[in-house]
């Protein structure tokens, strides 16, 4: 039996989940954790499932670039009749080209993989032969493009010099071409957890380590002392500044970071969701973090602020959005978004932040939050809110509420964090995700 040779039960469901995200449109959240995640990963050993996620992930990082490795070994193009041989050639190229594992091995089980599949077991010669030139040729068809810019969409790369500038650009391609850190907020004491988790403290406060493995098997997990959460997601709660004893909404808040940092400064949260799993997700998180919330099944755009009808001390808005800023985490994001979604979301955003204005009470303090780094679903869809409610104004951030990163707080005084942001010796303790932030005030 093929399932007998170690190591190609990983190969064969990282394919799967590659065909899920390239040509079925699914995430790879929903196909590695829920209900409809792969029914074959409960079989995988711990390191076979890392091995997997490493494997997918760094496909997605460098799909562009094996695409054309791989042109370049093909005399007719990847065949597009068999997904399975397809999968086979990215796996075994990436393996070859960036990632630990013996060529000879790379090879092997990249043709068993076709072997396996009726309609790929024709090309099992073809993908022996362009392996085996990948390990010879591949790097220096890599030095030959030299460019961080092919793995990332054409139109979405074209988007970030229009707002950004070439320069900036070609930094966040590069910076989202890294693998990065785990980024966790504690309860207290990040000082000592920085020293347990054998990471560091960053300025704003999260803790950066390097450990990879199940994130449920670190100390401090089970007993509830911190959850996973990027130092930049991190930073939108905090500009409500003191909360405590305040009633607050925290609308789209699955899976509850956020949520969990208002409760734990104090605030009388009401955590609304219009996602049963994504809240059922939030209500387990808060339970293990010990953490209490009124914890709302509803659409957040149409919801009518339940018993608080009289309105909030303070509206969280993370808003739903395209994602571009979370692509080093979620290399995924790339390949599934297209620039259609922008305008569908924008208007969706535009109804949140219009509810929750008539949700917030005179003198309450709107914040809103996308993790996107498009321009019309952060400080376009403030400006035009800004244009046309006055009842509302901004409240300038000011850096040193950002731990003094200057370079994070716009000239209209909102936060811009860019995945080139925070930047260290360590390329993989360096970065932050993309997010926008803006705080508004009621009059």
């Amino acid at each position: 039996m093929p399932s007998e040779v170690p190591g190609l039960a990983a190969r064969r469901i990282a394919a799967d989940i590659l065909d899920g995200v390239l040509h079925k449109h699914r995430t790879l959240d929903e196909q590695l954790d829920g209900a409809a995640a792969h029914p074959g990963l409960k079989a995988l050993s711990d390191r076979d499932r890392a091995l997997m996620r490493r494997l997918v992930a760094t496909i997605l990082r460098r799909l562009g670039t094996l695409g054309h490795v791989l042109s370049r070994l093909l005399d007719r193009g990847i065949p597009t009749d068999a997904p399975r041989a397809q999968s086979a050639l990215l796996i075994g190229a990436a393996q070859i080209l960036w990632m630990d594992v013996p060529d000879h091995a790379a090879v092997d089980l990249s043709v068993r993989l076709a072997q396996s599949d009726r309609r790929a077991a024709k090309y099992a010669g073809l993908i022996n032969a362009v392996l085996r030139r990948c390990a010879r040729e591949g790097q220096a068809l890599i030095e030959e493009v030299k460019s961080q810019t092919l793995d990332v969409p054409a139109w979405l790369f074209a988007r970030w010099v229009a707002h950004y500038g070439e320069t900036i650009a070609r930094d966040i391609a590069l910076a989202i071409g890294h693998e990065p850190s785990l980024d966790i907020t504690v309860k207290s004491d990040p000082e000592h957890w920085a020293t347990r988790l054998h990471g560091e403290m960053l300025p704003t406060g999260s803790v950066r380590t390097l450990l990879h493995g199940s994130v449920t098997m670190l100390p401090g997990f089970t007993d509830g002392q911190w959850w996973v959460q990027d130092a930049a997601a991190a930073l939108p709660a905090r500009l409500f500044g003191d909360v405590a004893g305040k009633v607050i909404a925290d609308l789209c808040a699955a899976p509850g970071g956020k949520t969990a940092q208002l409760v734990q400064a104090g605030a009388h949260v009401t955590a609304v969701d219009r996602s049963p799993a994504r809240m059922a997700r939030l209500r387990d998180n808060l339970g293990r973090l010990a953490l209490k919330a009124d914890a709302t099944v509803a659409d957040a755009a149409e919801w009518q602020g339940g018993n608080h009808g009289g309105g909030f001390d303070g509206i969280l808005v993370d808003a739903p959005c395209t994602s571009t800023g979370t692509i080093r985490r979620h290399p995924d994001i790339a390949w599934l978004r297209q620039e259609a979604d922008i305008n569908a979301l924008a208007a969706l955003q535009k109804r949140l932040l219009q509810r929750a204005v008539t949700l917030l009470k005179p003198g309450g303090t709107l914040i809103y939050c996308t993790c996107s780094l498009e321009v019309e679903e952060g400080e376009q869809a403030i400006s035009a809110l800004l244009a046309t409610d006055s009842a509302v104004r901004r409240a300038p951030i000011a850096p040193c509420e950002v731990a003094g990163l200057s370079e994070i707080v716009t000239e209209q005084g909102d936060l811009r964090t860019l995945p080139c942001h925070l930047p260290h010796n360590d390329p993989r303790l360096s970065g932050l995700d993309g997010f926008y932030a803006a705080r508004l005030v009621k009059s």
